[in-house]
């Protein structure tokens, strides 16, 4: 297969295999997803949801979430990792939601970007998940298959992610951002797979001799 057959035949079997994109991290609105995925960095989905309920017993707006101090948070969340600076990060865009946005959390990559915390992939997630705007939000899973299925040499996420934008149809990247996650969740996870062993990576790298060595972003 060429690099356009790949994007395709690859699109084709992950929309065969996940018809359904369900979002892993349990939420009831955008204020809420937006803590979660700033949760998820360097930590399970499992994880982040096990640790969401009690947090949003607590506060699940920025005007209730703006009252509680730090240290209360970061007791709660201490389970995710890093939670000296997710809880601040928490405190601090809460308070910025209620005095710049109304207490909403705000619709462009800009404004999102700008917040404690928010880098730009948290951001698309926001953006693709919350707003259903196109963006392709890149993790670990997603940057280390597009190295095995060959549609990416980014040595970067940035990179990474331009590369697929420009290789899938724009209609898809919302739902095919996920279905990445569960493949490299399910079937070409970091030590189970070297590009010649699940399914897809068999079938495109087909008659390969050695494994595909992936770059971490």
């Amino acid at each position: 297969m060429n690099k356009e057959e790949r994007f395709i035949y690859i699109n084709k079997e992950l929309e065969k295999l996940y018809p359904e994109t369900p979002i892993p991290l349990d939420h009831h609105s955008t204020y809420t997803l937006l803590v979660a995925v700033l949760l998820s960095a360097q930590c399970t989905d499992v994880r982040v949801n096990q640790v969401t309920p009690e947090l949003f017993s607590l506060a699940d707006n920025p005007f209730d979430m703006a009252l509680i101090k730090p240290s209360k948070i970061r007791t709660i969340i201490r389970p995710c990792g890093l939670s000296p600076k997710k809880s601040k990060a928490i405190a601090e865009l809460s308070k910025i939601l209620c005095n710049e946005h109304e207490g909403e959390v705000p619709e462009s990559f800009e404004a999102l970007e700008a917040l404690p915390g928010v880098g730009h992939k948290t951001a698309s997630v926001v953006m693709s998940q919350g707003f259903n705007h196109p963006a392709f939000p890149v993790d670990t899973h997603i940057h280390r298959l597009a190295q095995r299925w060959r549609l990416s040499k980014g040595k970067n996420v940035k990179q990474t992610e331009k590369d697929l934008k420009k290789g899938f149809p724009m209609d898809d990247w919302n739902r095919l951002h996920l279905r990445i996650i569960y493949y490299g969740r399910e079937h070409c996870t970091a030590r189970g797979c070297d590009g010649r062993v699940c399914f897809i990576c068999s079938e495109i790298n087909k008659g390969r001799k050695s494994p595909i060595i992936t770059i971490k972003a």
